[in-house]
């Protein structure tokens, strides 16, 4: 243990390759950090000002926007601040906030999308039922729990991660991830093997969201066979479903980009792949989403065209 320093800050070395464009690439990122900020407040004001909207539905879409605002606000600030400074550096505490800012908020998106999924299932397979099941006060509750949950588990990933002792200052990244910290552990051979309570935290994380996984998938195989019987459930998964659909699929591919990036981000991919895989899913799900949604969901897309159709009237 007679290398093991006190780290106070980490270097962010994913920079080196674009720091030679760092005027070009802060203007795209100001101008792309803009256009997702005005598509999210766009929809959530929407769905909040217009009456027709407090549905189940669009109160789940609601809270997809504000966790995409969420998540952005823990990368694009200090990323930005980056491209500025001379130094790519961040404080301990900042970085482990950062790594709960974004991870926690990726996990909150999961959450979201499998309980849309369900409301979907209850609106097209169950109709009759639908104002009994999805009540109100039911749709608190899953909101609550898609919320509080990750936010739980993240926290207790982020506690283990803290206590670690590190014998590195180094991340290969644009930004703090909590498996990085646990990479820079002194007893850390691998990302994956650590410490007893760090490795029963991920294994209780991947549990988790493993049956997510399961139930959203078992969700629209029972969705998709009940459309087949149904030329009216066809038409209502066309119209509602396929949103959530590509929102899922683009949420799922994400991730698998990061994870692509925690098995082969030290090997000999380029850096700017590098870089790619790891905010891939910061970067495309907070500006896709709400954009899938405002062109699809008629009711949405409406009140966006309301004010240019009058314009031309």
């Amino acid at each position: 243990m007679e290398n093991v320093t006190s780290v106070k800050e980490f270097t962010l070395s994913g920079f080196d390759e674009i720091l030679d464009y760092k005027l070009t690439f802060f203007c795209l990122t100001l101008m792309f950090y803009c256009v997702i900020i005005m598509v999210n407040v766009a929809v959530i004001v929407i769905i909040t000002m217009d009456r027709n909207l407090h549905e189940p539905m669009y109160a789940l879409l609601c809270n997809l926007c504000i966790n995409g605002l969420f998540g952005t606000a823990g990368f694009y600030p200090k990323f930005l601040l980056d491209l500025l400074s001379h130094a790519q550096v961040i404080s301990y505490a900042a970085c482990l906030f950062q790594a709960f800012v974004i991870y926690s908020s990726v996990c909150i998106d999961i959450c979201l999308l499998s309980v849309m999924a369900y409301d979907r299932y209850v609106a097209i397979c169950r109709p009759l039922e639908y104002h009994s099941v999805m009540t109100r006060q039911r749709v608190a509750q899953l909101l609550t729990f898609s919320w509080l949950a990750p936010l739980g588990l993240s926290s207790s990933g982020l506690i283990f991660a803290s206590r670690l002792k590190l014998c590195g200052s180094h991340i290969q990244k644009l930004y703090c991830a909590t498996w990085m910290v646990v990479k820079l552990s002194c007893a850390a051979t691998s990302w994956m093997t650590s410490t007893i309570p760090t490795n029963i935290s991920a294994y209780i994380m991947i549990l988790f969201y493993t049956f997510i996984g399961i139930f959203i998938v078992g969700t629209y195989v029972r969705l998709i066979r009940s459309c087949f019987k149904s030329l009216e459930n066809r038409g209502k998964f066309m119209r509602t479903c396929v949103p959530h659909f590509i929102a899922l699929f683009n949420v799922i591919i994400a991730t698998l980009f990061d994870v692509m990036y925690m098995r082969y981000g030290s090997s000999d991919l380029p850096q700017s792949l590098q870089n790619f895989l790891s905010v891939e899913m910061i970067i495309v799900p907070p500006l896709v989403n709400p954009l899938i949604y405002g062109l699809t969901l008629t009711q949405i897309r409406n009140q966006i065209l309301h004010p240019c159709l009058q314009k031309k009237s």
